[in-house]
């Protein structure tokens, strides 16, 4: 874990990224890295990310007791704490707003299709949680299904929330959605996305796997391909199978779209086995 004082350099960097990407406005979205069994450092309320110092930070317990600061946390500071109480190898949890996929979340459709290798490879799926009163503990409640097994959720009508061991990866997830989202919008401008099929989703996992990718697989909600989710190991029948996903386009399937990505996925195993 990094120090108190790494930490806050560190939160002051992402901040002005996602502030110079667009990704927040005015005074949006809020950053905290862990820095010890018990501590984190939090964004402070009312201030833009473009524009911090390292002494506008505050240091709170995981209880949300403020240790030090002139300022006071983040007013989504209970959103945090869920996340580093539920999930104790998180080191680092962004929230923004990033607009296209904000735009998905205000749409009420969740990034949930096996569309793009990459994302399917650093993130499994982004979920869209429902609709919860910013600061208040009802977040919290609207993403306690999806905090143990996804790193990135949509938070509906709101913005996104990513987890990272360090803030780093919580950022590089962040611009991973916002990708995400822009290329599934183009998709849907062009008559709808085109799936992965269940082979190549295996084929996937599986590099996923080689490669020491930490965390959950679980990733689509269709084709069955991923690792049992938590619902299905526990019996449960109770999965988010119903949420609103783009319309898969009527090329899906297609012999020559299907030689196309099994090539990709050739050169990415060809490239995986020579690493």
């Amino acid at each position: 874990m990094p120090s108190q004082f790494e930490a806050e350099r560190q939160i002051v960097e992402i901040g002005r990224r996602i502030w110079e990407r667009g990704y927040v406005a005015s005074n949006d979205g809020n950053l905290s890295i862990r820095i010890d069994s018990n501590r984190i450092v939090v964004t402070p309320t009312g201030q833009s990310k473009g524009f911090l110092k390292t002494n506008d930070l505050v240091v709170v317990n995981l209880k949300g007791q403020k240790l030090a600061g002139r300022l006071e946390p983040t007013s989504e500071l209970a959103m945090h704490l869920f996340a580093y109480n539920r999930r104790p190898e998180i080191g680092s949890v962004v929230h923004a707003h990033p607009p296209k996929a904000t735009g998905f979340a205000v749409a009420g459709v969740a990034l949930a299709q096996c569309i793009l290798p990459e994302v399917i490879l650093s993130l499994g799926g982004v979920p869209l949680a429902e609709y919860a009163t910013p600061s208040t503990p009802e977040v919290s409640q609207s993403i306690s299904g999806f905090i143990d097994t996804y790193s990135a959720m949509l938070l509906k009508n709101h913005g996104v929330l990513t987890l990272g061991e360090d803030i780093y990866q919580a950022y590089y997830r962040m611009e991973t959605v916002e990708h995400f989202a822009a290329v599934s919008l183009t998709a849907l401008q062009l008559g709808g996305a085109s799936p992965l099929s269940k082979a190549n989703i295996e084929d996937l996992v599986r590099v996923r796997e080689k490669l020491g990718i930490a965390g959950p697989v679980d990733i689509c909600y269709d084709c069955g391909a991923c690792a049992p989710s938590r619902n299905e190991a526990s019996g449960s029948t109770d999965r988010p199978s119903e949420q609103p996903v783009l319309p898969a386009s009527e090329k899906a399937g297609d012999p020559a779209t299907d030689q196309l990505v099994e090539a990709v996925l050739e050169e990415v195993r060809r490239r995986t086995d020579k690493a």
